[in-house]
């Protein structure tokens, strides 16, 4: 028996096609729902090993890069040998590397075993599923990629304060076993339902040299490293910068919950808005909508109210950013090799998620506050979005085709 998937007989927009969002939808809700569960483990790792803030952020910063820059690879292998193959690997990844950190005894063992374990699983259940589902569908392309990728909404929603209540009552390390065979089993239920989009079933070429012979897409490229820098901070330290201001554990760990809820809202909404107003045009607002969090977190002290509303609009643009940049990207360059191209995209957002958090940590660690970290967030956002000012855009606002236009 082959692992390969085979060239599929079914047509584009069919039934069959809907259930590679299934599989996409579930494979990135497991993947992505643990690394972005990584808060409500924070202090409870930190307490262990004894630990600054910084030094425990690196391996969120870790497991984020390797889950981007990992995606170059994963992408391509979608692209030669199928999503069935990829998801194996997922799985295998995912359980090795959490049974791994339930026993480590040093944070930077840690650092390995959970940044490649979970880096891995995360690099095999998005992205080249994703670009899986964008070659299944060409008129309803942004609803089922929107779908797709909701998954990670609903994943950061529930495992967030599911960690939180595990770890009260299990701790960090039995929580992680438990998150090991769960996810595994996700992931291999979702082989069946993975399959290449129709076509010969030939092996699509890679499209590396034309992505980076674009000025736009490094451009697009540019901007993205700029929010990734700012856009992942939340995700390890609002938890806790809520508890340190008294607000107990789980009703912390929500916090991160509210912001995955609102990122599947917008990932479905701006993906069923796309005809009207544009990919681009919709995907330049969610990198406006990321700096007015911002500016939200900055003022809201103690108030758990405010804390809300913030997650709650960084959802909103975060949810908008994965949702509408396959499409964007699909639209500029087309979607032959298309897991290649969003592989390389998204080691813009990978090199910031390294950076962002440890740097983050290493500010609250030498200022004893978070209000220049937060600034530094702000900065970057205000970055990422001048960056997307001034590239080619048609008139009902999407990037102008790479075949109609030079770069």
């Amino acid at each position: 028996m082959t692992t390969t998937s085979t060239a599929p007989t079914h047509a584009v927009d069919s039934r069959r096609a809907w259930l590679t969002v299934v599989a996409a939808f579930l494979s990135s809700a497991v993947t992505l729902g643990t690394a972005y569960s990584f808060g409500a483990f924070f202090e409870s790792m930190s307490d262990d090993f004894g630990s600054e803030r910084g030094a425990t952020a690196v391996i969120f910063g870790l497991t984020t890069f390797l889950f981007f820059w990992l995606s170059i690879f994963t992408g391509r292998l979608l692209d030669r040998s199928g999503p069935r193959v990829v998801l194996l690997l997922g799985a295998t990844a995912m359980f090795a590397g959490l049974v791994l950190t339930s026993r480590v005894d040093s944070l930077e063992v840690g650092y390995v075993t959970y940044g490649a374990g979970v880096g891995i699983a995360a690099a095999c259940g998005y992205v080249p599923m994703v670009a899986m589902v964008g070659g299944w569908f060409v008129h309803h392309r942004a609803v089922a990629v929107g779908l797709a990728v909701a998954g990670i909404g609903v994943g950061t929603m529930v495992m967030s304060p599911l960690s939180a209540a595990l770890i009260d009552r299990y701790g960090w390390r039995d929580t992680y076993l438990i998150f090991a065979v769960g996810g595994t089993a996700v992931l291999l239920a979702c082989v069946p339902l993975a399959a290449r989009p129709p076509g010969d079933g030939s092996p699509q070429p890679s499209r590396f040299r034309d992505a980076v012979d674009s000025p736009v897409f490094r451009q697009v490229h540019a901007s993205a490293f700029f929010l990734g820098l700012a856009l992942f901070v939340p995700f390890v330290f609002v938890g806790q910068y809520a508890k340190e201001r008294g607000i107990d554990s789980v009703q912390a760990a929500v916090l991160v919950g509210v912001l995955g809820g609102a990122s599947v809202l917008s990932r479905v909404g701006f993906g069923s808005l796309v005809r009207r107003f544009g990919s681009f045009r919709l995907y330049r607002a969610c990198y406006v909508i990321h700096a007015v969090s911002f500016l939200i977190w900055f003022v809201a002290g103690g108030s758990y109210v405010l804390l809300v509303a913030f997650v709650l609009v960084l959802g909103v643009g975060y949810g908008g950013f994965v949702a509408l940049g396959p499409i964007v990207i699909a639209d500029r360059m087309g979607v032959v090799g298309l897991g290649s191209i969003l592989g390389l995209l998204y080691t813009g957002p990978g090199l910031g998620g390294l950076i962002g958090p440890p740097t983050a940590g290493w500010i609250i660690d030498r200022t004893d506050g978070y209000r220049w970290a937060i600034v530094a967030c702000i900065a970057a956002c205000i970055v990422s979005v001048a960056l997307l000012f001034g590239l080619p855009t048609t008139d009902d606002g999407r990037l102008v085709r790479a075949d109609d236009a030079k770069g």
